[in-house]
C-alpha cells in the first residue's frame, strides 16, 4: 500500500512539473541556482541538477545521486555527498519555493530542525521572516541563500500564504 501511494505521489509531482506552472517556475529558480555549484564545471553542474529533478519524480535519496556524481565527475566521495546532499535539499526548497509563489506568498518563516547541529547563524534564523526575494546573506564566502539551500543546510521554508 506505501508503494503505491509513493508512486501516485511520484507521478502527481511529474506531471506538476512537466505541466503546471509550477513546474516553470522551479525550473528557472533551478537554473538561476545551477552556478551555485562552483567545485564542479558548469556542464557538471548541470548534470547534477538533472540528476537532482530527477529525484524530485522517482524519490531517490541523496545517495543515489552520489553514486551518480562519483560515476560521471573527478570528484572525492565526501564532495560529492555533500553537493548531492545540498543539491537534493535545494530542489526539494526550490519546489516549496514555486509552490508558495504561484500561490501568492511573498516570502517564508525560516526553521531549523532544532536539533544540536543547526548552525549558529541559523538558530539565528529560526522563525524570521524572509522575502523569496530577498535571501539571507549568512555566510561572507557564500551567495545569499533561502532556508534548505546552503551547502548541508537542513532548514526549511514554512511558506506564509496570503489571507484569502
Amino acid at each position: 500500500m506505501w508503494q503505491q501511494h509513493s508512486k501516485d505521489i511520484s507521478q502527481g509531482i511529474r506531471s506538476e512539473l512537466l505541466n503546471a506552472p509550477t513546474g516553470s517556475i522551479y525550473t528557472a529558480l533551478m537554473e538561476e541556482q545551477v552556478t551555485l555549484i562552483t567545485s564542479l564545471p558548469l556542464d557538471a553542474a548541470q548534470r547534477v541538477h538533472s540528476l537532482v529533478k530527477e529525484t524530485m519524480i522517482t524519490g531517490y535519496r541523496s545517495s543515489e545521486v552520489k553514486k551518480e556524481i562519483l560515476r560521471t565527475e573527478q570528484v572525492s566521495e565526501s564532495k560529492a555527498r555533500l553537493i548531492a546532499r545540498t543539491e537534493v535539499a535545494r530542489s526539494a526548497a526550490t519546489f516549496t519555493q514555486a509552490r508558495a509563489e504561484y500561490a501568492g506568498s511573498e516570502g517564508y518563516i525560516w526553521r531549523t530542525s532544532k536539533d544540536s547541529d543547526v548552525r549558529p547563524l541559523h538558530q539565528e534564523m529560526e522563525g524570521k521572516f524572509v522575502l523569496w526575494t530577498k535571501p539571507p546573506k549568512l555566510e561572507p564566502s557564500l551567495a545569499p541563500y533561502h532556508a534548505g539551500c546552503g551547502p548541508n543546510c537542513r532548514c526549511f521554508a514554512e511558506p506564509v500564504l496570503p489571507d484569502l
